[in-house]
């Protein structure tokens, strides 16, 4: 899995491309035969002239394999997640959300017009006393639970089980963001939502990507039929946004179908297992997903460590403050289906000296 940056030939271990469908062959060819029979653009939003059938197609085939009712597409995670916030949000609202949640959840809780709440990192115990505070009080506002499912930069997931269970005790909705666990998680892929055996439940709404595992672009919802149907209605960054390029959803379709009848989950979950065999002499951070952060604390460390990386033939960014707390800057490392065990043994050897 190669990058090539200024003529120089880098192994990636940045990329979300998870499963590196991007570069498929049969995902490549179904974008390009949606353009030469549809064109590119769409030419507008989707409750004006810049529908498809396909959109409709692939929300079923998506809502199905992942065990909910419907799904809504929307132009980005970015856009998903702010115009859900935003369309499930009022006054009245208190919003309860991880405080390393991803910068969309985070913009959105603050475009809400929410009261919103923050717990420490996966800290249930303070969660549940945030939440018994507010059902004390008088007004009862309606409850939102809002998490990443893998968090982004540490690469570790929220207990969805503890989650849903605080959802239904406090009649709260639970949100969860699992782009980084669609397509990597579970051993069919289907994230962190299915492998708790919640998918589907009416108090849950998740929320995901196209451009990580699927390879493509764009985003969806997953929720009931009722809350979808209300959300086509109320999102305001789905009715005032040009719609997707229909080819970004013929390659997602493909990508879908590749995931399901091939063996691609499988070996990026054994790249991960081996990585993790292999570099237990590591500093890295908790995690079991296809990410893998290096803690290196200062920003200068991590700099000069991926300089060094990259010299040595790979591509691991820094990631610095404010993307991650101060103090906690690190190397970002992403496994893929693409890798080899030699460009993992190369990356640890480079890690180690």
């Amino acid at each position: 899995m190669l990058i090539e940056i200024n003529g120089q030939k880098l192994h990636n271990f940045a990329s979300n491309d998870y499963l590196g469908l991007s570069v498929h062959g049969d995902v490549k060819n179904a974008a390009i035969d949606a353009i030469k029979n549809e064109g590119f653009g769409s030419g507008a939003s989707r409750l004006v002239s810049g529908d498809d059938p396909v959109f409709h197609a692939f929300e079923s085939e998506l809502a199905a394999w992942k065990g909910f009712e419907a799904c809504l597409l929307v132009g980005s995670g970015m856009l998903a997640n702010i115009g859900l916030l935003q369309a499930l949000s009022d006054r009245s609202t208190e919003i309860f959300a991880d405080k390393l949640n991803h910068a969309s959840l985070v913009d959105g809780c603050r475009l809400s017009e929410a009261k919103v709440k923050r717990y420490p990192h996966l800290d249930y115990a303070r969660l549940e006393k945030q939440l018994q505070q507010n059902v004390n009080d008088n007004t009862k506002p309606k409850r939102m639970i809002v998490s990443d499912g893998v968090f982004s930069m540490d690469g570790d997931g929220a207990d969805i089980t503890i989650l849903m269970d605080l959802a239904n005790r406090y009649d709260a909705l639970l949100i969860v963001d699992d782009a980084h666990g669609t397509g990597t998680v579970g051993q069919d892929g289907k994230g962190l939502i299915a492998q708790a055996g919640l998918s589907g439940h009416a108090r849950l709404i998740e929320v995901g990507t196209l451009g990580k595992a699927f390879g493509s672009y764009g985003a969806y919802v997953l929720g009931s039929a009722e809350m979808i149907h209300g959300l086509r209605q109320r999102m305001r960054t789905v009715i005032y946004s040009t719609a997707i390029p229909v080819s970004a959803i013929a390659a997602a379709r493909t990508a879908l179908d590749i995931i399901q009848t091939t063996d691609v989950v499988q070996q990026l979950q054994a790249n991960v297992a081996y990585f993790l065999e292999c570099s237990q002499h590591l500093q890295k951070m908790p995690s079991q997903t296809a990410i893998q952060p290096v803690l290196l604390g200062s920003d200068e460390a991590a700099l000069n460590r991926a300089k060094y990386l990259r010299d040595s033939g790979f591509f691991v960014p820094a990631i610095r403050p404010p993307t991650v707390p101060e103090g906690t800057a690190r190397l970002r490392i992403t496994l893929s289906a693409q890798h080899t065990k030699t460009d993992i043994d190369g990356l640890v050897q480079a890690l180690t000296l």
